[in-house]
C-alpha cells in the first residue's frame, strides 16, 4: 500500500524507503483522495476506507510559482536528531518551571519563618510541560470511564454487522471523548490535534488497562475499611455469566466505625470448573490480589445455583483448613430450605428447581399472565377464599425464596397448569407467541410425573427444617435458641432414615394423588425405560424407583449438609449471642458466655478481665431502671453509649455481628446485594463488564482521579509518551492540513 502511495505521488526520491520510514516521517494531505474514500467521523478525526490511494495530484501548477520552485523537501531525521529535539524542548519548559519554581519557594519560605520555622516537606521534582499534559490527558479520560461505569454505558456502540457496509461509527467512549472535545475540553482537543492522525483515541488494550486501575482503586476505599474493622467474613452469591464467562459475585462483611454492619459488593471472581483449582484462585484474589488477612476472615458463606454446591463445599473446607476460625455459615439472605434443597446432588432436583424459577420469572415478565392466575386461583379456592387470597398474595411476590416454597408449590400446581394450558391453547391474539410457547412448555414440565414426585418428597423431607431455618432468619433470640433445637432437628431426620420405607410409602402416595388430579400418568421416567428396554427381568416399580433415587440420597444429604454448615464452632458463636440482652432477659441472666467465647479469645483487647466483665455487663442489664428496654439486637447493643466501658463484649460483638447468618439489620446498609441483583438484571449478559460492575454497584464511593493517573503511570510508562507513529490501517486517518 505504501508503494502505490509513493508511485501516485511520483516521488522517485521515496521508492528506497522502507514502510516503517514512510510511516514515521512522511505524512500526505487530505487534498489527494477521492471524496467519496474519506469518512468523517467528527470536526477532529478523518478516517480513510480500507482501499484508500491517493489519485488527486495537480503536476504542473508550480512551474507557475517562482516559490514553489525552491521548496524544501522535508528532511528525514534520525532516531538522535529527534530525540535531541525532543530534549531540547523538555528544557526549555523546565527552564521556565524552575523560574515560577524559585518563585514559588521563597514566598513558602516567608510563610514558613512566619509560622515559626517548621520541618519544610520535601519538594516534588517539578513536572514538565509534556508531563503535566499527558496527566491532564489521563485524567479526563478516567472521568469518562467512570462516567461510563457509574451511568451503565458500555464500552461498545452499535455492532459492526448492525451497519450497512463503509459506514463508519464511533462507540460509546469515542463518542463521549469527541462530546467533550466539542464541549470545549483543551486538554483533549489539543492532544487530538497534535498526536498522529491514525491514532485510536484510546485502544480497546489502553481502555481495558485503566478499567481495571478503576476497578482496583475503587475497590481499595471499601477493603480499607475492611482492613480498619480488622473482622470481616466473606459470601459469594449465585455464580452469573459476564460477557460469556461465568463469574462468582463476592461480598464482604464488617463493621465499620460508626457501628453499623456492612455488606458491599468487592468484585467478581472467574468460577473454576475443577473446585481445587477454585480453591487456590479464590484464596489467591483475596490475599494477594484484594490485600485481604484470612486470618481475621471470622465467617464465609456460599450462595450457590443448583448443581455448583458441591464445588463451594470444597472451597469452604479448604479455607476451613488454612483458617480454622472462618466458620463456614449458612447466608441471612438465603432460605435454609431452598439452600438444602440446591445443595442435593440429584439431578431431577436441579431440573425440577430450574423449572420452578423459570415458572415464577415468567408470570413475574407479564402482569397480564397474573391477573389470569388470579383468576383462575379464584375459580378454584370459591369454598376457601382466605387460602385463595393468600395464594394469590404469594403470586406477586418472591415465593421463590421462602421456607415454605415446596408447600406453596403444592397448593398452586392445578392453579399454574390450568392457567398455563389456557394461555398456550388459546387462539386469539390475546398473548404473543413467545408467552403462549413457553406456557406450553412450563405445562408440559409441571405435568411431568418426575417433578410432581420430586416436589413432593422435598416437601415432606425439608418440612422438619422448616421451622428451624425461620428462626435462623428472625430476630437475635430466635437465633439463639433455633441453636439449640438442631439436635431435635437432626433426631426427627435420623427417625426418617431407619423408617424411610414407611414415611416414603407416605410421599409417594401424596404424590400420584396430585399427579391423578392433574390428569398425570404415573410412570417411570423415560430415560430410565429406554435404558432398561433390553432387560426383561427388570420389574422395578416406580414406588421403589424414587425411593432409592430420590427420597434416600435427599434425606441422608440433607442430614449431612446439617452437621456440616452447623459445626460445633458455629454453634458455640451462636451460643454467645446470649450476650444481647433481650436473649439475656429471656435466660433471666443467668447465662455463662465465658465457656463459648473461648473461640474468641484471641480476639479480644483484654481477654484476662473477660469474665470480671461479662459480670459487671449482666448486672448493668439485671439492675436497670424500670424505663430502660433491654436491647434486642447486636445493632442496638453496638450503639449504646457506654458500650466503650465493655471492650471485650464490644469486640465479641463486632465478631458475632458478621457472622454471614446474622441479618443485616438496618437495610440501608445491605445495599451491596441489592445493587448488584439490580446490575445484572438491567444489563445484557453480553454488555456484561466486571470493571464496570464495580463501578456501577459502588457509585456513591469516592474515587481519586489523581492517584489513578499516578498508578497508571507508574504501571505502563510506555503508554504515556507521547506517540507520533502513522500506520496506514483499515480505518487510516489523514490530516487536514496540507
Amino acid at each position: 500500500r505504501c508503494q502505490r502511495w509513493v508511485e501516485n505521488c511520483r516521488r522517485a526520491d521515496l521508492e528506497d524507503k522502507t514502510p516503517d520510514q514512510l510511516n514515521k516521517h512522511y505524512r500526505l494531505c487530505a487534498k489527494h483522495f477521492e471524496t467519496s474514500m474519506i469518512c468523517r467521523s467528527s470536526p477532529y478525526r478523518t478516517v480513510l476506507r480500507d482501499n484508500a490511494v491517493p489519485t488527486i495530484f495537480d503536476l504542473t501548477s508550480h512551474l507557475n510559482n517562482p516559490h514553489s520552485r525552491h521548496r524544501k523537501r522535508i528532511k528525514e531525521l534520525s532516531e538522535d536528531e529527534i530525540r535531541t529535539l525532543k530534549q531540547q524542548k523538555i528544557d526549555e519548559a523546565f527552564e521556565r518551571e524552575q523560574a515560577t519554581q524559585e518563585l514559588n519557594e521563597s514566598n513558602e519560605q516567608n510563610t514558613v519563618s512566619e509560622e515559626g520555622g517548621e520541618e519544610q516537606e520535601e519538594k516534588a521534582v517539578p513536572l514538565t510541560v509534556e508531563e503535566r499534559e499527558n496527566k491532564d490527558y489521563l485524567k479526563s479520560l478516567f472521568e469518562i470511564l467512570i462516567l461510563m461505569g457509574k451511568q451503565n454505558i458500555p464500552l461498545d456502540g452499535h455492532n459492526v454487522d448492525e451497519l450497512p457496509e463503509g459506514i463508519f461509527t464511533s462507540d460509546n467512549f469515542q463518542a463521549l471523548l469527541e462530546y467533550r472535545i466539542n464541549a470545549g475540553d483543551e486538554v483533549l482537543r489539543k492532544r487530538f490535534e497534535m498526536t498522529a492522525v491514525n491514532l485510536e483515541y484510546c485502544s480497546k488494550t489502553q481502555q481495558k488497562q485503566m478499567l481495571e486501575i478503576c476497578e482496583s482503586c475503587v475497590r481499595e476505599e471499601t477493603l480499607r475499611e475492611v482492613r480498619d474493622s480488622h473482622f470481616f467474613s466473606i459470601i459469594t452469591d449465585e455464580v452469573v455469566d459476564i460477557a460469556g464467562e461465568e463469574h462468582l459475585p463476592v461480598l464482604v462483611r464488617f463493621v465499620d466505625d460508626s457501628h453499623n454492619l456492612r455488606e458491599e459488593f468487592i468484585g467478581f471472581l472467574p468460577y473454576e470448573a475443577d473446585p481445587e483449582i477454585l480453591a487456590v484462585k479464590f484464596h489467591t484474589t483475596i490475599t494477594e490480589k484484594w490485600g485481604l488477612n484470612m486470618e481475621y476472615c471470622r465467617g464465609q458463606a456460599y450462595i450457590v445455583s443448583s448443581g455448583f454446591a458441591s464445588k463451594m463445599k470444597v472451597v469452604a473446607t479448604r479455607l476451613l483448613e488454612k483458617y480454622p476460625q472462618a466458620v463456614y455459615t449458612l447466608c441471612s439472605s438465603c432460605a435454609l430450605n431452598v439452600w438444602l434443597a440446591k445443595s442435593v446432588p440429584v439431578v431431577g432436583v436441579s431440573i425440577a428447581l430450574g423449572t420452578i424459577e423459570e415458572v415464577c420469572c415468567l408470570f413475574n415478565q407479564s402482569p397480564q399472565l397474573l391477573v389470569e392466575l388470579d383468576n383462575t386461583i379464584s375459580v378454584l379456592f370459591q369454598s376457601n377464599e382466605e387460602k385463595g387470597n393468600e395464594l394469590k398474595e404469594i403470586c406477586r411476590s418472591q415465593w421463590t425464596g421462602r421456607h415454605d416454597i415446596f408447600e406453596v408449590l403444592v397448593d398452586l400446581m392445578q392453579a399454574l397448569v390450568l392457567c398455563l394450558d389456557a394461555v398456550s391453547s388459546d387462539s386469539s391474539v390475546r398473548w404473543n407467541s413467545f408467552i403462549a410457547g413457553r406456557a406450553f412448555v412450563l405445562s408440559s414440565a409441571l405435568t411431568d410425573f418426575d417433578f410432581i414426585v420430586t416436589i413432593v418428597i422435598l416437601k415432606n423431607v425439608l418440612s422438619f427444617t422448616r421451622a428451624f431455618g425461620k428462626n435462623l432468619q428472625g430476630q437475635t433470640s430466635d437465633v439463639f435458641f433455633a441453636a439449640s433445637s438442631l439436635t431435635a432437628v437432626l433426631h426427627s431426620l435420623n427417625e426418617v432414615m431407619e423408617n424411610i420405607e414407611v414415611y416414603h410409602e407416605f410421599w409417594f402416595e401424596e404424590a400420584t394423588n396430585l399427579a391423578t388430579k392433574l390428569d398425570v400418568q404415573i410412570k417411570l421416567p423415560g430415560k430410565f425405560r429406554r435404558a432398561q428396554q433390553g432387560n426383561l427381568n427388570s420389574e422395578v416399580t416406580s414406588e421403589n424407583y424414587y425411593k432409592e433415587i430420590l427420597s434416600v440420597p435427599t434425606v441422608e444429604h440433607i442430614i449431612q449438609e446439617l452437621k456440616d454448615i452447623f459445626s460445633e464452632q458455629h454453634l458455640k458463636a451462636l451460643k454467645c449471642l446470649s450476650l444481647v440482652p433481650s436473649v439475656m432477659g429471656q435466660l433471666k441472666f443467668n447465662t455463662s458466655e465465658e465457656h463459648h467465647a473461648d473461640m474468641y479469645k484471641n480476639d479480644l483487647p483484654n481477654p484476662d478481665t473477660l469474665s470480671a466483665e461479662l459480670h459487671c455487663w449482666r448486672i448493668k442489664w439485671k439492675h436497670r431502671g424500670k424505663d430502660i428496654e433491654l436491647p434486642a439486637t447486636i445493632y442496638e447493643a453496638l450503639h449504646l453509649p457506654d458500650i466503650k466501658f465493655f471492650p471485650n463484649v464490644y469486640a465479641l460483638l463486632k465478631v458475632l455481628c458478621i457472622l454471614p447468618v446474622m441479618k443485616v439489620e438496618n437495610e440501608k446498609y445491605e445495599i451491596g446485594r441489592k445493587r448488584l441483583k439490580a446490575y445484572l438484571k438491567n444489563t445484557l449478559t453480553g454488555q456484561r463488564s466486571s470493571n464496570l460492575a464495580l463501578l456501577n454497584i459502588n457509585f456513591d464511593i469516592k474515587h481519586d482521579l489523581d492517584l489513578m493517573v499516578d498508578t497508571y503511570i507508574k504501571l505502563y510508562p510506555d503508554k504515556v509518551e507521547f506517540q507520533e507513529d502513522f500506520i496506514p490501517s483499515n480505518n487510516s486517518e489523514v490530516t487536514e492540513d496540507a
